[in-house]
């Protein structure tokens, strides 16, 4: 009998230790894609990450150098921005190394700590819309109170709330994948660690896991979605009431334009999270995801700030003022 308990415990022993064997996974990926395009790509990927980074870091810049720009929206937009540099960055360069790589391998610590911030900083920008929605909401339904309710303190917390809620939630989110384990396959059918291919990949029951993991993504999202609506619904109507037209066009045309940012931003996490499992596919999450983790964070700058003329006046003087000061000579002949 003790020969038997002993055999047996040697057995799930060994068992254990095959389910902990993948040290590391394969991103698939475009991998089937051929080597010219696979260059074309990575140059245009390279390019959109470049502009996405830069034109986040001068919204950041020029709202905190131009006293005009220290309003609520802008360092509600300054937030956002800082996000989005650290939002793309967690799959685009990895994905540019790949398209020239041939191992395209990712350590399996990589491959979490990649799943975590990109879930973690996502679901903080949607709190992020949710609290800009809002902003939004006062500044053009109660304008007599804005001061009133966005102050520079309850700013401060909201933003402060929408970072540290997000990454609590998560972080217990993880405390479940964690709990995987993975001992065969180790390819993943995607360009990052997305929850789907990992679900697939494990060699331990998911069910339970992905139905948790299913009713808290789809309920963050569904929730910032309905709130963020909620907001704008209530612009809509203020502005139907506003009494001249021009006020009324120029109101649409802003509100259209984050509209747009919105559909982008949560048709494609809805596709992605919030959806019957049974329905997606990797093929089709892959393309989706192009939307979510680089287009949309490409289009944020243009759509938020730099379209707006308080800030291209700013950037322009900030241009003129550093222009004097590093070329004096050439400014003065100008001149």
């Amino acid at each position: 009998m003790k020969k038997l308990q002993r055999k047996t415990r040697l057995t799930s022993d060994m068992e254990e230790r095959n389910q902990t064997a993948v040290t590391e996974f394969i991103l698939l990926g475009f991998s089937s894609l051929g080597d010219k395009l696979k260059i074309f790509l990575f140059l245009a990927l390279l390019l959109t990450y470049l502009i996405t980074v830069t034109g986040n870091m001068v919204i950041i810049f020029i709202v905190w150098v131009d006293h005009r720009l220290h309003s609520p929206m802008y360092f509600f937009i300054a937030n956002l921005s800082f996000l989005e540099i650290w939002f793309t960055s967690v799959t685009s360069p990895k994905l540019m190394l790949n398209f020239l790589s041939v191992s395209r391998t990712i350590s399996f610590h990589g491959c979490m700590a990649q799943s975590f911030f990109y879930f973690a900083l996502g679901i903080t920008e949607f709190c992020l819309l949710v609290v800009m929605s809002f902003d939004r909401y006062v500044a053009i339904c109660r304008p007599l109170q804005y001061a009133t309710i966005m102050k520079q303190r309850i700013c401060f917390q909201l933003v402060l709330g929408s970072w540290v809620g997000s990454f609590t939630v998560i972080s217990l989110r993880m405390l479940l994948i964690s709990k995987l384990r993975f001992c065969g396959p180790n390819v993943i059918n995607h360009f990052f660690c997305d929850n789907s291919p990992l679900f697939q990949l494990s060699c331990t029951d998911t069910n339970g896991v992905k139905r948790v993991d299913s009713i808290l993504i789809s309920t963050l999202v569904l929730t910032s979605l309905c709130l963020t609506m909620l907001s704008y619904m209530s612009i809509f109507f203020s502005i139907l009431q506003m009494p001249t037209a021009t006020s009324r066009k120029k109101a649409f045309a802003t509100c259209g334009s984050h509209l747009t940012a919105l559909t982008i931003a949560y048709g494609s996490c809805i596709v992605l999270y919030a959806r019957p499992s049974g329905n997606s596919s990797l093929d089709v999450n892959k393309g989706v995801a192009v939307l979510n983790t680089i287009v949309y964070p490409f289009l944020n700058p243009f759509i938020y700030s730099l379209r707006n003329k308080t800030v291209k006046l700013a950037l322009r003087e900030a241009f003129r003022r550093n222009t004097v000061m590093l070329f004096p000579n050439l400014c003065h002949t100008s001149g």
